[in-house]
């Protein structure tokens, strides 16, 4: 059997492909002559399940996706203190290139312009060369996609020759001591930064990195420390997306950065993360596409971060059948939203059923949101339609409408001693 959620996957796709509206980022050559169709999507578990959709392994330049990224190396080479006497964490309310300083010249967030060229000079030990930061910020960057990342030197070379206000932005911070070296030297750092190539399933994984308190879930490796991930994912929260960042928290709700690219990430913390791509932007320097597909994801699946459920593990139990049960027994338990119903979605894909008769057990249930039920659903849908008979024991009626479709045979009933 198939998991839903790459037919998911692509038919939220399809919903938004016919939509056109934006403009590429035609002040950078190489990203004005990108494919402007191309879309992609992907969830990144936090047991390093990768689900993606459409154009999801063409590389693209990370751009200010970089930020939140190279902000967790800083922050872990230099220390919280260190970084925030450089730059604060207020939402600016501007766009990403203002040039948005406090009294004292600090930029205000690090995920606008001035912020990320501050906090690029702070990757690395102190005292470090240009070579050396670099190394490390593209070592660190690596870690997180859990795989090597590379420059694009013609997209390095296409924003290096028109990088002045990036310059003016350096020279000012330079003036205020915020930068302590040459101003241009720090601007090609963080430009050969921003073109490093990545994928949306690169993006996928290293949200779910974010996600999962700083260690990345394909690789196991611990990229930067959980208290450097509270720090960061607060930032995106409020100043991820710029200017749009109020309308983003109140209708997607999910910690998120983008980039002018295409692309956009979201880390869900403790579920998974989540990748974008499609290179049309709108005013805010953000996807079209991108902001529809959060959108649609956070409403589907109830990810909105103030959409929070009782605290409680969910666990499934797979009963193989022994002696005389003629029937496969799947026991659930706890309160389960998308994350605990995509492990559940999983296990029961990746068994063996040779038994004629499948049942769902949700006994030990007490919680079961919207799109965990409709997951669940789906899989009883698929089993019957396979030529299984399947039982969905639900003696509280956890899922009211308990109907997965009419391609298939569903059978509700309150106690397991039904099935034998």
């Amino acid at each position: 059997m198939k998991s839903p959620i790459p037919d998911y996957l692509d038919e939220i796709l399809d919903s938004v492909r016919s939509d056109d509206a934006g403009e590429r980022a035609d002040y950078i050559p190489e990203l004005a002559s990108a494919d402007p169709d191309r879309l992609g999507a992907a969830f990144a578990t936090l047991d390093g399940e990768i689900y993606c959709a459409g154009d999801a392994d063409s590389a693209f330049s990370i751009q200010s996706i970089s930020k939140p990224f190279a902000y967790a190396l800083a922050l872990t080479d230099r220390g919280i203190s260190a970084v925030l006497d450089k730059v604060d964490v207020e939402p600016s309310g501007e766009a990403f290139n203002e040039i948005s300083l406090d009294d004292e010249g600090r930029p205000l967030n690090p995920m606008i312009n001035a912020g990320a060229i501050t906090t690029h000079s702070l990757v690395g030990p102190e005292g470090c060369s240009a070579e050396e930061r670099l190394e490390r910020l593209t070592a660190g960057l690596s870690a997180f996609a859990g795989r090597q990342l590379s420059v694009d030197e013609r997209v390095y070379g296409s924003e290096l020759n028109d990088a002045h206000r990036n310059l003016a932005i350096a020279h000012m911070l330079r003036s205020y001591d915020i930068l302590a070296e040459d101003p241009g030297v720090v601007v090609e750092g963080y430009t050969r930064q921003c073109s490093l190539m990545v994928t949306v399933h690169d993006l996928a994984v290293m949200a779910a990195t974010l996600a999962n308190q700083g260690v990345n879930p394909v690789t196991g490796e611990r990229v930067v420390p959980a208290s450097v991930i509270r720090q960061v994912l607060s930032v995106m929260s409020t100043c991820g997306m710029y200017d749009a960042a109020g309308d983003w928290t109140t209708q997607v709700g999910i910690p998120a950065k983008s980039g002018v690219a295409g692309g956009i990430i979201g880390a869900l913390p403790g579920q998974l993360g989540i990748a974008t791509f499609s290179p049309r932007l709108d005013k805010h320097g953000n996807s079209v596409r991108g902001v529809s597909l959060f959108e649609r994801f956070s409403s589907d699946m109830g990810m909105h971060l103030m959409e929070v459920p009782a605290a409680a593990r969910s666990v499934l139990r797979d009963h193989a059948p022994s002696g005389t049960e003629t029937v496969r027994i799947f026991d659930l338990q706890g309160s389960i939203r998308f994350a605990g119903a995509e492990r559940v979605v999983r296990e029961v894909v990746g068994a063996e059923i040779t038994e004629n008769r499948v049942a769902l057990d949700l006994t030990a249930v007490h919680s079961l949101d919207d799109v965990a039920g409709r997951m669940l659903l789906e899989v009883a849908r698929r089993l019957s339609m396979e030529g299984k008979e399947v039982f969905l024991i639900d003696p509280d009626t956890v899922i009211p409408d308990p109907d997965p479709g009419t391609d298939g045979q569903l059978t509700v009933v309150s106690r397991g001693d039904e099935l034998h």
